[in-house]
């Protein structure tokens, strides 16, 4: 397994005057990875240059050490990809769809059709594999489009807006699914706008905003904070005065205090604090933020 799973150098790409992606630089390593960022921040660009169908207009990029602008071939055998929208054959089955593309990875036919029932099965269309694919509903369309993309054991599999239009229960079929693909050594990189989806099956996170990198990082690197919630029974005006007095920064909510502490340990605070008071204490917990709150918190303003 590679080290890393892909990189960008310097890598911009503009459709005429309309700039896409900004001089990126980045290096991610395998795993399941989120790539995240509203409408229009270059997420599927991104993906396009990385599976070669778009050329940067200035830097490159690798995947699994390879340039697909040196040697595309290459590249291909080891990826797959699940196109966001609906691109399916609607008069093929889903068992001829998957074996076909199978086969267009190299897979001899008579292999090709039992790697397609087995992966069809794997995603949960094993009754439906003969029925047309004009006949699926959205939710077995997107199961579909992920078995053609898996069929034939790529190192990484590409997922552009995998739950995109999906109902609540088909949303949570997808994302059990894509949590699901890292135990067959599949890596992964989802490229979504629903924050919360990726916190659901990513370890690690680039955010884009404007074509440009916002973050990259492991996921709990960034939602993880150096803040501390705790609830007391009762006493908490004693525990915050305490608090203050150790060199904490407090808010009060209630019985629930919020404490920072500047550089030092904010639980061996809070420890001491209530040691000192005697005060019950309900619960404690290090207290995290969303990559919505990330996001929102770091992407330019458009006013």
């Amino acid at each position: 397994m590679a080290a890393v799973a892909f990189t960008a150098t310097d890598l911009g790409h503009a459709y005429g005057d309309v700039v896409a992606l900004h001089h990126m630089n980045l290096e991610v390593p395998p795993g399941r990875v989120g790539l995240v960022g509203a409408n229009g921040a270059g997420k599927t660009t991104f993906i396009k240059i990385l599976l070669g169908i778009l050329e940067p207009t200035v830097g490159s990029v690798s995947v699994l050490g390879t340039d697909p602008a040196v040697d595309l071939v290459a590249v291909r055998n080891r990826i797959g990809y699940m196109p966001e929208g609906d691109c399916l054959p609607l008069a093929q089955s889903a068992a001829d769809f998957v074996s076909y593309a199978a086969e267009l990875a190299g897979i001899p036919p008579s292999e090709a059709r039992q790697r397609a029932s087995d992966i069809l099965t794997m995603v949960g269309l094993h009754e439906e594999r003969f029925r047309y694919l004009g006949d699926f509903s959205t939710g077995m369309k997107q199961r579909a489009m992920l078995a053609q993309a898996i069929v034939h054991d790529p190192e990484i599999v590409l997922l552009d807006e995998p739950t995109a239009g999906l109902d609540p229960a088909g949303r949570e079929e997808m994302l059990e699914l894509i949590g699901r693909l890292g135990s067959f050594g599949i890596n992964v990189l989802v490229s979504s706008h629903v924050l919360p989806d990726i916190e659901r099956t990513c370890d690690w996170v680039v955010m884009l905003d404007g074509g440009q990198v916002l973050r990259n990082g492991p996921l709990s690197s960034l939602i993880e904070t150096d803040v501390v919630e705790f609830e007391v029974v009762s006493d908490a005006d004693a525990v915050a005065a305490e608090l203050h007095r150790l060199g904490g920064i407090v808010e009060i909510q209630g019985n629930v205090l919020i404490l920072s502490a500047d550089g030092r340990d904010p639980f061996i605070l809070a420890r001491d604090a209530l040691a000192a008071t005697g005060a019950p204490l309900r619960r404690m917990g290090a207290r995290s933020t969303t990559l919505e709150d990330i996001f929102l918190g770091e992407a330019p303003s458009n006013d």
